[in-house]
C-alpha cells in the first residue's frame, strides 16, 4: 500500500509539472514582438487605381519588373536603388491628361534615394506623401516604398490634393525597410538647402545626381552610400559629399585617396569634374570621423568650409543585440527535461518521507520495547488457522454438552 501510495504521489507531481510547464512554454507578449514576421510586398497592380478624382485610365495600366523596361535610361540607377516592380497608366479627364509612373523598391531607402535623383535641384517642394516636389506640369512624389511621378498636360490648383489621394492609398512598410537612411543624419541643419540633398548607392546614382568625385574614387564596391547636399553659406555656396563606409578602416585609406586627389589638381586621374574645377582650390578639404569621409567644395571661403567640414562628426549608436527566441524544439526539449527533473525529485522526496515516518515509528516502537512492526500485535484481527486449532469431524459431530 506504502508503494502504491508513493507512485500515485509521484504521478500527480508529474502531471503537475507538465500542466505547469505546458502553461509556461507559450510564447511571450515579448517573444511574439521579436518574432520575425514574413510579410509579402503587395501586388504591383494596387500600386496606381483605376480611376481617382474624375481620372479614369484611358486603357489598361501595363506592370513592368525590369528596370529597363520602366526608365531605359534611368535603368542601372533604379537597379542600385534596389527597384522591384513598375506600373505605367495613362489617365484621362474632360480633355486633359496625365500619365503616371509608379516605382516600387525594396526599402523607404530606395524610394527615398530614386527620389532625390529624379529631382532637380531648383525644383519646388510640394505637400504630397514623405516628400514631393514640381516643375511646371511635373510632380514627383514618394511615400513608403514607391516613388509616383506624374506628368500632367495642364496643372490645376487641385492638383496636389489628387495626388494625395494616391498616396494615402499606397501601402505603408514596416520593420527595417521602413527605416530612411542613417546617413541623412549626418548633414548639418545649419545653411542647408532642403531641396540639393540627394543620396546614392551606387556610381551610376551617383553619377547621375551631379557628384562631385569620380564614382570610381568612391568605391561603391567597399560598401559605400553617398550623399551631397548644397550649403548656402555668407560667403558663397558650398556642396557637402558625405561618404558612409562600413568600418572606420575602410573609412581612413579612403581620406587618404581622396586627400591625394584634390591635391593632384589638374594633374589629377581620372579629371576633375566640373564641381571640383569650378571650386576655390583652397576651400577644398577632407576629412573623416569614424566610418564618415566628408568632402566640401564650392566658393565659400577656405574658413567657412573648415567649419561647415567641422560639423560633420560620427556618433556611434550603440544598439541593443536582441537575444535570440528559443525554437519550438528547443522549448520542448527544456519541458521534458524538466519533467524529468520534477518527477525524479518527486520521486525521492516521496521515499524519503516513507522512510522518515516509517522508519521514526519503528524506532518508537522499539523504544517502548515493542516489535518494530505492529503485526503480531494482540489487538491486530486475524484469523487464526494453524493445523493444531482444527478440529476433526469427529469432534464436530459430538453432541452439544447442554443437549
Amino acid at each position: 500500500m506504502r508503494w502504491m501510495t508513493i507512485l500515485a504521489g509521484t504521478a500527480v507531481l508529474g502531471c503537475s509539472a507538465v500542466c505547469a510547464l505546458a502553461q509556461t512554454g507559450q510564447p511571450t507578449e515579448a517573444e511574439k514582438r521579436s518574432a520575425t514576421t514574413i510579410m509579402l510586398p503587395p501586388s504591383p497592380e494596387t500600386l496606381l487605381p483605376d480611376a481617382f478624382d474624375g481620372w479614369v485610365t484611358a486603357e489598361p495600366s501595363k506592370v513592368v519588373t525590369d528596370a529597363s523596361q520602366a526608365d531605359p535610361a534611368n535603368a542601372a540607377a533604379l537597379e542600385e536603388y534596389g527597384f522591384n516592380a513598375a506600373v505605367l497608366a495613362n489617365y484621362k479627364r474632360e480633355g486633359d491628361t496625365v500619365s503616371l509612373r509608379a516605382l516600387r523598391f525594396g526599402d523607404v531607402s530606395g524610394a527615398y534615394g530614386a527620389y532625390s535623383y529624379y529631382r532637380q535641384n531648383a525644383w519646388v517642394k510640394a505637400d504630397i506623401g514623405m516628400g514631393a516636389a514640381s516643375d511646371h506640369d511635373n510632380v514627383i512624389f514618394w511615400q513608403g516604398t514607391t516613388l509616383v511621378q506624374a506628368a500632367f498636360s495642364r496643372v490645376g490648383p487641385m492638383t496636389a490634393g489628387e495626388l494625395r489621394e494616391i498616396a494615402r492609398h499606397l501601402s505603408a512598410p514596416t520593420g527595417n525597410s521602413a527605416l530612411i537612411p542613417p546617413i541623412l543624419a549626418s548633414l548639418p541643419k545649419a545653411s542647408l538647402e532642403g531641396q540639393t540633398t540627394h543620396y546614392a548607392l551606387g556610381p551610376a546614382s551617383y553619377a547621375g545626381s551631379g557628384g562631385v568625385l569620380p564614382p570610381s574614387l568612391v568605391n561603391f564596391d567597399k560598401g559605400a552610400e553617398v550623399v551631397t547636399a548644397t550649403y548656402s553659406l555668407s560667403s558663397g555656396p558650398a556642396t557637402l559629399t558625405v561618404i558612409d563606409y562600413p568600418t572606420p578602416q575602410i573609412a581612413e585609406a579612403q581620406e587618404k585617396a581622396i586627400d591625394a586627389y584634390l591635391k593632384a589638381g589638374g594633374k589629377a586621374q581620372p579629371p576633375w569634374s566640373k564641381p571640383l574645377t569650378e571650386s576655390d582650390v583652397a576651400s577644398l578639404e577632407v576629412r573623416h570621423s569614424g566610418p564618415l569621409v566628408a568632402v566640401v567644395s564650392g566658393d565659400a571661403i577656405p574658413d567657412e568650409s573648415h567649419r561647415l567640414l567641422e560639423s560633420v562628426h560620427y556618433d556611434a549608436d550603440m544598439t541593443a543585440i536582441p537575444e535570440p527566441v528559443p525554437s519550438d524544439i528547443e522549448k520542448t526539449g527544456e519541458i521534458l527535461m524538466s519533467i524529468a527533473v520534477i518527477t525524479l525529485i518527486g520521486a525521492g522526496a516521496a521515499i524519503l518521507l516513507g522512510g522518515f515516518l516509517g522508519g521514526g515509528r519503528a524506532l518508537f516502537r522499539i523504544a517502548h520495547g515493542k516489535p518494530a512492526s505492529s503485526v503480531f500485535d494482540e489487538e491486530f484481527i486475524h484469523l487464526d488457522l494453524r493445523e493444531e486449532w482444527t478440529e476433526t469431524i469427529e469432534v464436530i459431530q459430538r453432541p452439544h454438552p447442554k443437549g
